[in-house]
């Protein structure tokens, strides 16, 4: 019986001393489920517990709407990792832009990967290049590789939808339908012939998981759409600047090769923020209250549209709550019009009349 109790004594203090966002730390194991002990010095002192989560908008309202009225976290590159050994014998010499394997960052709530399809090596590679061409030094991994983390994840989460955004170099004809279909992704594939024009709703989250059509796939290319059958992703969403020039505050305006962010024939927004050079000690400010603000400001650079995806480099560095908090405004913007998601529960309850 002593030994009985003194397990719960030393359970209740663990349990008593997990500490909440932005408690001070030293370890993961510090914090609360969904945190992580991370230190910010440009945001607070020491070490403290930050998000590392997103919150699942489907369970704490519902899958019934349009897929379009959903906000989702967005890793830009998100195969240019951190410690990625290379798979070339060649040491590789560009830069990263996250920290958490593609399985990871899957697990944690992020369901859109930016990623960069190049030609190399009689196959088709993940790349950080320049010019159109992948080099030994720049190449990160054959793509599918990623393609399997992402079919393991769809495998595994059968409610969950996906959507890869690629930025795409590859020439070989077909090659990337080839890819998928290797991978097992074309099981998942949500075809160009249901996707919305002229500004429509895209259809019900709960008919695409019901239908297993849940990954969504776009490309740089326009060919493609007709040719391979992937979408060009400037027909179905707009998309503001990236780099440096999309971050100067107050302003939010399309890349070349979108719409004007005004354009609502299109009825997806893809708001980038991240700088040119990845930085990761000003990161974690980035991604917090910075982007809260640019999200509001191109709120009203796209008539009044909230973002449907969010894109940022080292998602889960920040001096709180982050991206992830940013997802939450937005999806709690999109299905409530509150601050935050979690309201949402609030808003939709039933009034008692007792």
């Amino acid at each position: 019986m002593q030994g009985i109790v003194s397990f719960l004594t030393v359970l209740a203090s663990v349990t008593i001393t997990s500490h909440g966002l932005l408690e001070e730390c030293s370890t993961d194991s510090d914090c609360q489920a969904g945190l992580y002990c991370f230190s910010c010095p440009s945001g607070f002192s020491g070490s403290r517990c930050v998000r590392s989560t997103v919150t699942d908008q489907f369970k704490i309202v519902n899958n019934s709407l349009p897929f379009n009225k959903y906000a989702y976290l967005t890793t830009h590159n998100a195969y240019a990792i951190d410690g990625e050994p290379s798979h070339t014998g060649v040491p590789r010499i560009t830069i990263t832009n996250q920290e958490d394997t593609v399985t990871q960052q899957l697990n944690n709530g992020v369901r859109a990967l930016m990623l960069d399809t190049y030609d190399f090596e009689d196959d088709i590679w993940l790349c950080h290049s320049t010019g159109g061409k992948c080099y030994d030094i720049t190449a990160f991994e054959p793509a599918i590789d990623t393609m399997k983390e992402v079919e393991t994840f769809l495998a595994a989460n059968p409610s969950e939808i996906v959507t890869l955004i690629l930025e795409d170099y590859v020439e070989t004809p077909n090659g990337l339908p080839k890819l998928f279909n290797d991978s097992g992704l074309t099981k998942y594939w949500f075809p160009v012939s249901s996707m919305p024009r002229d500004g429509q709703d895209w259809p019900l989250v709960s008919d695409m998981v019901a239908g297993n059509q849940r990954l969504i796939v776009f490309t740089s290319i326009k060919s493609k759409q007709d040719t391979e059958g992937i979408a060009y992703q400037w027909n179905y969403m707009v998309e503001n600047q990236y780099g440096d020039d999309g971050m100067e505050e107050g302003k939010c305006f399309n890349r070349a090769e979108s719409a004007s962010l005004s354009d609502t024939t299109k009825s997806l927004v893809l708001v980038n923020y991240f700088s040119s050079i990845p930085v990761k000690q000003t990161t974690c400010e980035d991604n917090s209250g910075r982007l809260i603000n640019m999200l509001n400001t191109c709120y009203g650079a796209a008539n009044n549209r909230w973002a449907n995806f969010v894109a940022v480099d080292f998602y889960k560095r920040s001096d709180g709550g982050g991206s992830f908090q940013a997802t939450d405004m937005l999806n709690g913007r999109l299905l409530c019009g509150c601050d935050d998601v979690h309201a949402c529960v609030v808003r939709s309850s039933p009034v008692s009349l007792l």
